[in-house]
């Protein structure tokens, strides 16, 4: 996979300095990614991440890709050949048609990111039984990766404009260490607080820095004694805690390097 996103990037060796008219050149020649949008079930905060803040993300949405589909971003019925798809929320097993989207996304897009929490883990939607108005017969949501292969994962309920811009630079930068663990998140569909406890502090990797619980968006984390405590009526299973968590992904040789050790 990684090399197939390598690929897909154009990254091979570290990127070298090149001169400007050059650049300008290869950005005239190169066609822009095209990039398309899929809005399964969900709460719509992550398009709106991406579409309503302007003052971060104006530059890319408007002078480095182009948006060729997506029911609220681009004016088209038919889905087209896409470099990059974005899929938002996870998808309902009763809605033959957000099935067939997103089997169809998969089929015509280089590459499929789950973009956000629903997507990538299923959030909320987890708790899902059915009944509900509007559609009691849906009953069944689960990520997308249990459909589909899925890429990467962008992280986030919903996912920050700042992780969505910082994630275009790294692809820009060919920056490979920042991507790595949303590329290890792509098949990780399971996700909620009691990571934390079985997969950091059982195995005596917690620091107490507390960023878990500042990052945890319904307070279902607290800090006692200098370490996370749960309350699970509170979790959505969303894994943000897990993903802020520092020592939930441990880049030795990036935290040696930028040590200069």
């Amino acid at each position: 996979m990684l090399a197939r996103i390598k690929q897909f990037l154009g990254i091979g060796a570290k990127p070298k300095e090149v001169p400007k008219e050059e650049v300008e050149k290869v950005a005239e020649e190169k066609a822009k990614p095209r990039i398309g949008y899929v809005h399964l079930s969900g709460c719509t905060g992550d398009i709106m991440s991406l579409s309503e803040n302007y003052d971060i993300l104006a530059e890319l949405l408007t002078n480095m890709v182009d948006i060729v589909y997506g029911q609220t971003l681009a004016d088209v019925w038919e889905m087209p050949e896409m470099d990059l798809v974005l899929v938002e929320g996870s998808v309902c097993l009763q809605d033959e048609h957000s099935v067939k989207e997103l089997k169809e996304a998969r089929e015509k897009a280089g590459l499929v990111v789950a973009f956000g929490s629903c997507a990538a883990t299923g959030c909320f939607t987890r708790y899902s039984r059915g009944g509900q108005q509007a559609r009691p017969d849906h009953e069944s949501f689960v990520p997308i990766a249990d459909l589909v292969k899925v890429d990467c994962a962008i992280p986030g309920c919903p996912p920050s404009p700042e992780i969505i811009a910082k994630t275009v630079v790294a692809v820009i930068n060919g920056d490979m260490d920042y991507l790595q663990p949303m590329i290890d998140l792509a098949g990780y569909t399971e996700a909620c607080g009691c990571d934390l406890q079985y997969k950091v502090v059982n195995q005596a990797l917690c620091i107490g820095c507390g960023t878990c619980a500042m990052a945890c968006q319904t307070r279902a984390l607290t800090m006692t004694d200098g370490r996370p405590e749960l309350t699970s009526a509170r979790c959505v299973k969303c894994g943000i805690c897990y993903v802020q968590c520092p020592r939930s992904w441990w880049p030795a040789d990036r935290i040696k390097q930028d040590l200069g050790l």
